[in-house]
Order: structure tokens, then C-alpha cells, then sequence
């Protein structure tokens, strides 16, 4: 009976345990399936941020790469918007020039003279030791009664020492010692005092002349208003004052740039008068001032405009101004010596050459002699006093026994 009794409890015992065991599986099961399927429905909404964010990324790349092309795009357009702006500016002005310049044709006498172009600027023109010319006078001639025009005299470089501390009556006194003397005529803009100017003086005081150069009236500390009669009258002027005081020293005429405009005029007024000077030199000369405007880098951008000589080259004229050195050296018997450099960019060098054949033609007697200066040298329009050769070529033309002492 107890066998029977302990079997029976002990099946019991197993048939709760089996029972506790499926429990408890059911009730994990139960709970895994819980937690699936809520977490799913997390997971899925963490997969649908994600997918989120990243179309959010993308719309901001996509609205920033559109926000720069747009700038871009802007300051491109504003940019066009400017540059046309100012294109139409430029027409404008360049339309409206020629018709300023035929209304107004002072303007164009003022572009011809420049004498209202002071290089150096600040030089005190009564102090040429300032500028290196410790052997040099300044002084001031007065050509017409309202007129006062200011002038240096340079002494030869042998008479350095002696000319210390001199006053203007022994600069004068000295012309008539028998060096050779060149009166110079320098172009527009500057003044006597411009740098190469006094390196030129410098390079003549040196070969044993006497340097006088002047300011036309306008130039410089000179008064009046510049003319090319205004001028013409200055330099005849001052030729008349030299050779009064010259006794048998030689006068020698050297005209540059514009300045070869006044020397033809003054000599050409002088052989006339049969009182021609020793000798003329033209360094870098013109035929006429119209074709010199026409051939001047400036005119340039007008140079083919249709009325191109109605609008810039007719109000020069109707100014008065002409300086037709083609004409005036027809009629020059003196010496003549051209001298020009093949690089010069304001006066053309074709115009030197073209000058010199006009001379050559009127089959003269007279003593000619055309110097061309090599491009290479690079002496373009007023370095030619840098050339060594220039000294012999002076000797050698000028044929003065007192020069070079």
C-alpha cells in the first residue's frame, strides 16, 4: 500500500513540474512576442527618422548649391550690368570730344602748346645751380612792353670756375669771347629747366659753346599767352639781343620738337633779311603741324573717323597755328643738320625724313646733312644728347675752330 501511495505522489510531483515548465515557456513566448511587436513598430519609426533626416540633408545641399548659383548669377549679372554702363560712358565721350574740340578751338591750341605742363614741378627757374648748372645766368628779356620772358645763359664748361659768384653783365660780356654760341628753342610742355633740356646744355657747355635757351611767352615764369606769332616774336627777339652783344662769335640755331617750328620761322625771317645765322639744327622736326597732329600717338583713336581733319586738324589752323617747316626750309640758305631718332614715337621718324628729302630736292648749294639715330639705341623723342657720336657730329658739321676748346 505504501509503495502504491509513494508511486502515485510521485507522479504527482512530475505532472506539476512539467506543467510549471510549460507555464513559464508559454509565458516567455508570450513576452518575446510582446516585446517584438512593440519594438517593431519603434524600430520602423526609427528607420522613417533616418530616411527623414537624410531627404532633410539633401533638400539643404540641394537649396545651399542653389543659394551660391544664384549669387554667383547675381554678381555676374551686375558685373555685365557695369561693364556696359561703362562702355556707353566711353561711346559717349569719345562721340562727344571731336564736337567739343570744333566748338572750342582753344582747346586744341592748348593741347598743341601744352605749356600749362610744368615738369619738373616745384623748380625755382631763378636758381639754375639747382639743376646742376653752377655756370649758368638767369635773366629776363622783354620782347614787347607788356612782355617779360625768362631766359638762361649757360657759359662754356672752360669758363666754370671763373663764372662763380658773376653777375649778368660779365654772362654778357663773355659772349663776345669767341666760343660759339647756340640759342635753343625747346618744345611744348616743360620749361628751360626740363631734364633733358639741361642735359643737352650740359653736353654743348661741355664742347666749348655758350648755351642761351629761353621760356616763349606762356612757358614757364614767362608772361603772356603762347601763340606761334607770340612765340616767333620771342625768339627773333632774343637772336637780335645775342648778336648785338655776339661781336665775331658764331650763332648757331637749334631747335626740338615744336621748337623746330619756331627755328624755321626765325630763320627763314632772318635769310630773308640776308642776316642768316651760322648754322640750323632741327632735332626731331615735323613737316607741318597738321600732319604732325595727324601722325601723333594721341589722334590716334580719331585718326580714321570720318572728318577726322574737319573736327581736330581745321581749329588748329583757324588758331593760327601752322609752323610749316616744309615751306619755311625752302626758302633757308644757311646750314642745315636733321637730326632724328628711328624710334621716336611723338614725331614719327618718317617726318624727319620727310623734311630732309623736301630739302634735298630744292637742289641748294647750301651745306645739309640728315643724322637718323638707330632704334636700338633707344633715344627715342629727346635723348639724343645720350648719344657719344654727338659731340664729333657737332664738330664735324658746325666746323668751328673755337668750339671743343
Amino acid at each position: 500500500m505504501s509503495a502504491l501511495a509513494d508511486s502515485r505522489l510521485l507522479r504527482y510531483v512530475m505532472r506539476r513540474r512539467n506543467n510549471s515548465l510549460t507555464v513559464e515557456h508559454d509565458t516567455t513566448v508570450t513576452t518575446l512576442q510582446k516585446d517584438s511587436a512593440q519594438s517593431a513598430p519603434r524600430l520602423k519609426h526609427r528607420h522613417k527618422t533616418a530616411a527623414s533626416k537624410g531627404k532633410d540633408n539633401d533638400l539643404g545641399t540641394d537649396a545651399n548649391t542653389g543659394m551660391r548659383t544664384g549669387c554667383r548669377r547675381f554678381r555676374r549679372s551686375r558685373l555685365l550690368y557695369r561693364i556696359k554702363k561703362l562702355a556707353v560712358w566711353l561711346l559717349a565721350v569719345y562721340i562727344c570730344i571731336p564736337f567739343v574740340v570744333k566748338l572750342c578751338p582753344a582747346i586744341q591750341a592748348k593741347l598743341v602748346f601744352l605749356n600749362f605742363v610744368r615738369l619738373p614741378y616745384f623748380i625755382d627757374l631763378k636758381k639754375p645751380q639747382d639743376q646742376g648748372l653752377n655756370h649758368t645766368c638767369n635773366f629776363y628779356l622783354k620782347p614787347e612792353e607788356t612782355i617779360t620772358i625768362g631766359a638762361w645763359h649757360t657759359v662754356p664748361a672752360s669758363l666754370w670756375k671763373e663764372a662763380r659768384g658773376k653777375d649778368q653783365t660779365w654772362y654778357e660780356g663773355t659772349l663776345a669771347s669767341g666760343y660759339p654760341i647756340i640759342l635753343y628753342f625747346h618744345g611744348n610742355a616743360g620749361t628751360r629747366g626740363g631734364d633733358h633740356r639741361v642735359q643737352l646744355y650740359k653736353v654743348l657747355s661741355s664742347q666749348g659753346y655758350h648755351v642761351v635757351a629761353f621760356d616763349y611767352r606762356g612757358w614757364g615764369d614767362s608772361e603772356g599767352t603762347p601763340s606761334e606769332r607770340g612765340m616767333t616774336t620771342d625768339a627773333i627777339y632774343t637772336y637780335n639781343w645775342l648778336k648785338t652783344r655776339s661781336g665775331k662769335s658764331s650763332v648757331y640755331i637749334w631747335g626740338h620738337s615744336l621748337g623746330t617750328g619756331v627755328a624755321t620761322n626765325v630763320v627763314r625771317h632772318l635769310c630773308e633779311k640776308e642776316t642768316p645765322p651760322g648754322a640750323l639744327i632741327l632735332e626731331s622736326p615735323f613737316t607741318n603741324i597738321r600732319e604732325e597732329a595727324k601722325s601723333h600717338p594721341f589722334s590716334l583713336i580719331y585718326r580714321y573717323l570720318p572728318g577726322f581733319d574737319w573736327f581736330f586738324l581745321d581749329p588748329i589752323t583757324e588758331s593760327g597755328i601752322i609752323f610749316p617747316n616744309d615751306e619755311n626750309v625752302q626758302h633757308i640758305t644757311c646750314p642745315l643738320m636733321i637730326l632724328h631718332a628711328e624710334d621716336d614715337a611723338v614725331i614719327p621718324f618718317h617726318l624727319g625724313r620727310k623734311l630732309y628729302d623736301i630739302v634735298a630736292s630744292s637742289q641748294s648749294s647750301r651745306k645739309m646733312q640728315f643724322i637718323p639715330f638707330h632704334k636700338d639705341l633707344g633715344y627715342r623723342h629727346k635723348y639724343i644728347y645720350k648719344s657719344p657720336q654727338l659731340p664729333q657730329i657737332l664738330r664735324e658739321f658746325l666746323d668751328d675752330p673755337n668750339s671743343h676748346q
